[in-house]
C-alpha cells in the first residue's frame, strides 16, 4: 500500500483544461460528491508517484478569490481551512496575462504553488515564446511545469513536482509593491494583525490587505478574534487611501496586481507578430461564420439535428443486439428457474420483472452514451459557449437572461446539475425564472422513451429527425413558458449578458471517452437502483393479488392505471399500461420503458413490435409529447426545492402536469388526421 504524500488542490478559471488535468492525474481512481453545505459538484482523486499516494481535490472554476459567488468562496474557504499541501494552478498558456490574476492572489494567499502551463503545444504553434527561468523568478520561485493535458505530455513530469512541492512546505512570502502609500498602511494593519490570526494561520500581510479592500469574510474572522480595534483601524486607513489614491482600496489594488502581471509577461513572453496575426485571423473567421447572427442560430439547430441522427444511426444496430441479448437471457432464465423446480412467481419476476424491465432500459445505454460523446465534443471544442452567445438575442426576446442558455444546454444531460447551474444568475427572479422552464429541456432520461417509440412507428430515415423534433419541442415551449411568466410572474428588466469565449480546441479522444463515462455511469447507476426497485415495484403491482393475470387490468396495478386512464383518452393513449408508465416515470423517467417492457412481459420479440398493438404513429408522437413535459422526476424536483423551495417546486409540478396534457392532446387531435 502507498504511503500518503498530503492533499494538493488544482485551481484555475474555468476553460483552462483543469478537468482535463484532474482526469490525466487520476485516472479512474477518482469519486464525484457535493461540497459541504451546498449543491456544488466537488471531485476528488488520487494518483501515485514514487511510491507515495497524494490525492487531489480539484476545485471550482474561478477568476479570483474575493467570494463574490458560492464556487469563489469554496475555493477559498478550502484554502484557507483545509490548508493543503500545494496548489496546482492551472493555466491557459494561450491566455496567460489574464490567467495570472488568480496566480498572484492565489500566491498572496500563502499558497504552497506550482504553476502548470496548460495547452503548451498550442502556445508553440502560434509562434509563442516563454521564458520559465524569469517567469518563475518574478513569481517569487514558484515551480512550473509544462503541460498538454489533452495529449498526456508532462503529466508525470506534474506529479513528481507537486510531490517535491509538498515535501518541501512553503517558500518565502510573495509581494506585490503596492506603492508607499499602500504598503505604509498595510504595514501597519499586519503588525496589529500578527498576534491576531497566527492561530488561524493567515498571512497577516494578506488580512491587511483583505482589510482594506473591505472582505466582509475576512473582517468577521478578525472580529471573531477579538479584533474590533483592528477594523476600526482598517476602515479609517481604507478611507484615508481612497482620498490619496483617487480610487477605492479594492480597485487600486487589482489595477496594481494588473500591472505587476502585465510587466513580468512582457519580460518572460516573446512573440512573432505573423504567428498571432493569423491565429487571430483563423478564429475571428471562425467566430464571423459561428456567431453570425443569420446563420449562427440555424448552425446551431444543423449540429443538433446531425447529433441526434449519428444518435440513433450508430445507436440502433449496438441497441438491437443488447436487446437480442436480453430476450434470450429473460427466456433461458425462465427455462432453468422452471427445470429447476422454482415456483411460477420466481420465474416470473426474474423474466418479467428483471430481466424485461431493466433489460429494455439497459438496450438505450449506446444512444445515451453516443449522445454524451457529441455533447461533450461541443462543449470541449469551445462551440457550446458560442451557441450561448447565439442564442443571447432571441433568449433576451423572450426575457431570460443570456446565462440561462447555459444552464438549459446542461439539460439535455441531466435537469438535476442543470438547476444547480443557474447560481450563476445573479438576479433571483432570473434564477427563478431558469429553474421553472429547465424541465422542459428534454434530458438523456427521456432519450430511451423517444428511441423506442421512434423506432416501433417511424421509417429509419425519419427517426433522427423525430426524436430532434422533441428536443426542439422542448426549446420553443421553454421560450414560450419563460415569456408567460417574465410578463406575469417575474417582472422586470434583464441584466446584459456578458461571458468569455473560450478559444477552440480539438478535444482528445481519450478526454472525450472519460467525459462520456462519466456521464453514462449515473445513467447505469440508476439502472441498477432507482429504474430496477421501480419495476420490481411495477411487477409486484402487476401479479397481485394472486391467481389474476399478469399485468391485467384486474392486478393492482391495472386497477391504478385505470383510474387515469380516461384523463389520457383524448391524448390518443388511454390504456391502463400507458397511465403506469408515466407515473412510475415520476420516480425516475427511464422507468417508463422498463414499466411498458414488465406490463407487457416483452421477451425475444422486444418491445418496438408489441406497441403497436396498442399505439399508432400519432398516440405515439403525444405519448412522447407527454413524457417530455409532464412532471418532471423525483430527483429534479427535490433540486427545485432546494434551490428555491417548496412552494416554487409544487408550481413546477403542477403547471408542467397540465402543459403537458394539453399540448399532447393539441398534437394528437391534429396529428390522427395524417398518421391515423
Amino acid at each position: 500500500m502507498s504511503k500518503s504524500a498530503g492533499v494538493v488542490a488544482l485551481a484555475g478559471n474555468p476553460n483552462v483544461g483543469k478537468t482535463c488535468i484532474f482526469n490525466a492525474l487520476t485516472g479512474m481512481r477518482q469519486k464525484v460528491g457535493n461540497w459541504p453545505g451546498v449543491t456544488v459538484e466537488k471531485k476528488e482523486g488520487v494518483f501515485v508517484v514514487d511510491g507515495r499516494e497524494v490525492m487531489v481535490v480539484d476545485l471550482p472554476g474561478i477568476y479570483g478569490l474575493t467570494p463574490y459567488s458560492v464556487d469563489e468562496k469554496i475555493a477559498r474557504d478550502f484554502l484557507l481551512k483545509e490548508k493543503p499541501g500545494a496548489v496546482v494552478a492551472v493555466v491557459d498558456t494561450t491566455n496567460l496575462e489574464r490567467n495570472l490574476y488568480l496566480v498572484v492572489e492565489l500566491l498572496e494567499l500563502g499558497a504552497n504553488l506550482v504553476l502548470d502551463l496548460n495547452m503548451i503545444d498550442r502556445v508553440e504553434g502560434q509562434g509563442v515564446k516563454i521564458n520559465k527561468e524569469k517567469l518563475s523568478r518574478g513569481l517569487g520561485g514558484v515551480p512550473i511545469v509544462e503541460t498538454a493535458a489533452h495529449k498526456g505530455f508532462g503529466v508525470e513530469a506534474l506529479k513528481k513536482v507537486v510531490l517535491e512541492a509538498i515535501q518541501k512546505g512553503k517558500r518565502e512570502e510573495f509581494k506585490v509593491d503596492y506603492g508607499s502609500e499602500a504598503e505604509t498602511a498595510i504595514s501597519e494593519l499586519a503588525h496589529l494583525l500578527e498576534g491576531k490570526v497566527a492561530s488561524l494561520g493567515f498571512s497577516p500581510r494578506w488580512t491587511a490587505i483583505k482589510l482594506l479592500e473591505g472582505d466582509p469574510e475576512v473582517q468577521e474572522l478578525v472580529k471573531q478574534q477579538g479584533g474590533e480595534e483592528i477594523l476600526k483601524m482598517a476602515r479609517q486607513l481604507a478611507v484615508s487611501l481612497e482620498k490619496k489614491l483617487g480610487s477605492d482600496p479594492e480597485t487600486f489594488f487589482a489595477e496594481r496586481r494588473y500591472g505587476f502581471i502585465r510587466g513580468l509577461v512582457r519580460q518572460a513572453v516573446t512573440a512573432t507578430e505573423k504567428d498571432l496575426a493569423a491565429r487571430l485571423t483563423l478564429s475571428d473567421r471562425l467566430d464571423r461564420i459561428l456567431t453570425s447572427r443569420v446563420l449562427g442560430i440555424p448552425i446551431f439547430l444543423l449540429l443538433m439535428w446531425l447529433t441526434f441522427q449519428l444518435v440513433f444511426k450508430l445507436g440502433a444496430p449496438i441497441a438491437d443486439g443488447i436487446d437480442t441479448f436480453f430476450g434470450w437471457l429473460g427466456e433461458s432464465a425462465s427455462s432453468w428457474l422452471g427445470s429447476v423446480g422454482a415456483p411460477e412467481w420466481l420465474a416470473s419476476l426474474v423474466k418479467d420483472g428483471v430481466i424485461s424491465g431493466v433489460g429494455s432500459v439497459l438496450v438505450f445505454l449506446p444512444n445515451i452514451m453516443l449522445l454524451f460523446l457529441a455533447l461533450s465534443f461541443l462543449e470541449d471544442t469551445g462551440y457550446m459557449a458560442r451557441a450561448a452567445f447565439v442564442m443571447d438575442r432571441l433568449m433576451h426576446t423572450f426575457g431570460l437572461h443570456g446565462k440561462s442558455f447555459i444552464p438549459m444546454l446542461l439539460g439535455f444531460g441531466c435537469n438535476v446539475p442543470a438547476i444547480m447551474a443557474t447560481r450563476t444568475l445573479e438576479s433571483e427572479k432570473d434564477r427563478i425564472l431558469t429553474i421553472l422552464v429547465n424541465p422542459l429541456m428534454s434530458c438523456t432520461a427521456r432519450l430511451p422513451i423517444y428511441v423506442l417509440f421512434a423506432g416501433a412507428f417511424f421509417a429509419e430515415k425519419y427517426r433522427g429527425t423525430v426524436i430532434f423534433s422533441l428536443y426542439l419541442l422542448g426549446i420553443i415551449l421553454a421560450l414560450l413558458v419563460a415569456i408567460l411568466f417574465k410578463n406575469t410572474l417575474f417582472k422586470g428588466a434583464v441584466a446584459p449578458f456578458i461571458m468569455e469565449l473560450p478559444p477552440y480546441r480539438l478535444p482528445s479522444v481519450k478526454s472525450l471517452l472519460l467525459h462520456m463515462w462519466e456521464r453514462s455511469r449515473v445513467f447505469l447507476i440508476k439502472a441498477g437502483t432507482i429504474i430496477f426497485t421501480g419495476v420490481l415495484l411495477v411487477w409486484l403491482l402487476a401479479s397481485l393479488p394472486l391467481g389474476v393475470e399478469y399485468g391485467s387490468a384486474e392486478s393492482l396495478v391495472g386497477k391504478l392505471g385505470q383510474v387515469f386512464a380516461p384523463l389520457l383518452k383524448p391524448a390518443g393513449f388511454g390504456e391502463y399500461q400507458a397511465a403506469v408508465a408515466l407515473i412510475f416515470g415520476i420516480l425516475a423517467k427511464e422507468i417508463v420503458v422498463g414499466t411498458l417492457g414488465t406490463l407487457y412481459g416483452v421477451g425475444e420479440e422486444g418491445l418496438a413490435s408489441v406497441l403497436p398493438e396498442h399505439f399508432d404513429p400519432a398516440s405515439a408522437y403525444a405519448f412522447m409529447v407527454m413524457s417530455l413535459i409532464y412532471i418532471p422526476c423525483l430527483a429534479t424536483i427535490a433540486t427545485i426545492k432546494r434551490e428555491a423551495g417548496w412552494k416554487w417546486a409544487a408550481f413546477a409540478v403542477a403547471y408542467s402536469l397540465v402543459l403537458g396534457w394539453v399540448v399532447a392532446v393539441i398534437f394528437y387531435q391534429i396529428l390522427r388526421h395524417f398518421w391515423a
